[in-house]
């Protein structure tokens, strides 16, 4: 089994800088195995040894899988001016000199939309999740400007379904959308399923039928729901059985 420093593995897993480790292992009590160790070069294997810190058992990954319940008025960036980022809601231990290289964003919102906002170091899952090729579904809660009759929901239903064409918008071209799904929730409200994520897609794709979107929340991503007890602005770290329904 390969082994790595216990610093190197320790700093990857969110400890903060080689530095801080050094001082982990002098202030605290580090056990691997049972046996305490103060040598940040000690070689350890995430296949066969445990650790300790303090009594604690530390479940050491190879990859950072974060759900966040992204806020209105962040951007999906690591920097932008003046406006605060997605990446400032994270803890100081989430800026490890390997994290702020290596976790990124899958996919982005628009700064006034809220919902499930995914952060990994995983690039093998990112690029399979938001590549075109694999339809992964992407619904929203819209809240819409004007009501809607039903006879009018009936012809967006269609229009959707069959593929919306919708117009130009900043410096992007109009295209076609893929057939998507609604369900309305009310005359103002509904459920909005895609399977690509271009440039204000939603919002566009309302406009073509002559409203506009006031409010809009990613709900889930393919069988990924938000965990709605996460309030806005708070994330927590993906389970197993999450990326499961990543697949």
């Amino acid at each position: 089994m390969a082994k790595e420093r216990i610093d190197k593995i320790l700093s990857h897993n969110g400890f903060g800088s080689r530095k801080d480790i050094k001082k982990l292992l002098r202030t605290c009590e580090v056990l691997v195995n049972g046996n305490r160790i103060y040598d940040p070069g000690f070689q350890f294997s995430k296949e066969t040894d445990t650790i300790t810190i303090d009594g604690e058992e530390i479940d050491l990954h190879d990859n950072l899988y974060l759900m966040m319940n992204k806020p209105q008025h962040y951007v999906c960036s690591t920097k932008e001016g003046d406006h605060e980022t997605v990446f400032d809601l994270l803890d100081d231990s989430l800026r490890t000199p390997y994290l702020q290289d290596k976790l990124h964003l899958v996919g982005r919102l628009d700064m006034d939309t809220e919902g499930l906002l995914l952060f990994t170091t995983d690039g093998e899952l990112t690029h399979r999740l938001i590549s075109p090729k694999s339809h992964i579904s992407k619904t929203y809660l819209c809240g819409l400007e004007h009501t809607e009759t039903a006879d009018h929901q009936t012809e967006i239903t269609t229009k959707l379904e069959a593929g919306i064409e919708v117009g130009p918008e900043d410096n992007e071209q109009g295209f076609t959308c893929q057939p998507a799904q609604i369900k309305w929730i009310d005359e103002k409200t509904a459920h909005l399923t895609i399977y690509e994520g271009k440039y204000h897609q939603v919002k566009r794709m309302f406009a073509a039928v002559g409203n506009k979107i006031v409010y809009l929340k990613r709900i889930s991503m393919g069988q990924l729901k938000l965990d709605e007890s996460l309030e806005l602005g708070e994330y927590k770290e993906l389970s197993e059985s999450d990326l499961q329904l990543l697949v």
